[in-house]
C-alpha cells in the first residue's frame, strides 16, 4: 500500500523494490553483500503492519523506528525501538507479528527475506549474525517483560541507561522518541513519565537540557534504581 507520508514506493510493492535493487546495492550486514534498496519513510509513516507478509528484512540506516501492537481495548503497546544499525522484521512465520513506524524521518534498507535466508545457508557468517540478532531480540523482550513489573522510577532509570548505551552522544542522551512513545513502551502514562523525569532532575540524578535531551549526571544512582 502507499501512504502520503512515504517519499518512495511502498515497501509492499515487490515490482518497485525489484527495480530499486537494480538501481543500488547496499549491504544488509557489515560482513555480507546482500543486495537491498534504501527507502525513506517520513515521520510516523508505516513501514509494515501487523499481519502483513514478512517478505523483507529491514535495517535502520538513519532515523529511528518504533515497533508496536494495538491491544484488544485499543491501547498501543510499544514493544521496541530500533536505532541506526539495528536490523528488524525477522519473523519465524510468514506474517509480521507487530507493526513498525518511523519515529522521525528514517532511511531504511529493505532486503528480501528469501535472499537473506539463502545467503545464511551458504555463508556461516550471515547465519551466525542472524542467530545473534534473534538471540538479542529475545533477550530484550525478556528484559522488557521484567521491566514492566518495576516501579515507575525504576522503569525510567532502566530506559535511560539502555538509551545511553545504544545512542552515541556527547555527554548527553538525545532521545528520538516522544514521551508518549516512552509511556507506551514502559506501560506508564505520559504524566507519570514527565513527573518521574522531573523528580530525577530535581534530585540531580539527571539534567533536562530539553524535553528530549538529557544528561545522566549520576549514572550510579540510575544503576542502583535499575538493580
Amino acid at each position: 500500500m502507499i501512504t502520503g507520508n512515504r517519499t518512495t514506493p511502498s515497501a509492499h510493492q515487490p515490482a518497485a523494490l525489484q527495480a530499486g535493487m537494480l538501481a543500488g546495492q547496499v549491504p544488509l550486514f557489515d560482513n555480507a553483500q546482500i543486495g537491498g534498496v534504501s527507502m525513506t519513510f517520513e515521520r510516523n509513516a508505516e513501514i509494515f503492519g501487523e499481519g502483513e507478509g514478512a517478505d523483507y528484512v529491514y535495517k535502520v540506516l538513519s532515523g529511528s523506528v518504533r515497533a508496536y501492537k494495538v491491544l484488544s481495548d485499543g491501547r498501543r503497546q510499544v514493544t521496541e525501538f530500533y536505532l541506526p544499525g539495528d536490523v528488524f522484521g525477522i519473523e519465524s512465520g510468514s506474517e509480521h507479528s507487530y507493526s513498525a513506524e518511523a519515529i522521525d524521518k528514517a532511511s531504511i534498507l529493505l532486503v528480501r527475506r528469501n535472499s537473506v535466508f539463502s545467503s545464511a545457508e551458504s555463508n556461516s557468517d550471515v547465519a551466525r549474525y542472524l542467530w545473534s540478532i534473534t538471540a538479542a531480540e529475545l533477550k530484550r523482550s525478556q528484559n522488557h517483560a521484567l521491566l514492566l513489573i518495576k516501579t515507575a522510577k525504576e522503569r525510567i532509570a532502566a530506559f535511560l541507561l539502555d538509551m545511553a548505551g545504544r545512542l552515541a552522544g556527547k555527554g548527553f542522551v538525545e532521545l528520538p522518541m516522544s514521551r508518549q512513545d516512552i509511556a507506551d513502551y514502559l506501560g506508564l502514562t505520559t504524566e507519570t513519565v514527565s513527573r518521574t523525569l522531573t523528580s530525577l532532575s530535581e534530585g540531580s540524578t539527571i539534567q533536562l537540557l530539553a524535553s528530549r535531551r538529557i544528561v545522566l549526571r549520576n549514572p550510579s544512582q540510575l544503576n542502583e534504581l535499575n538493580a
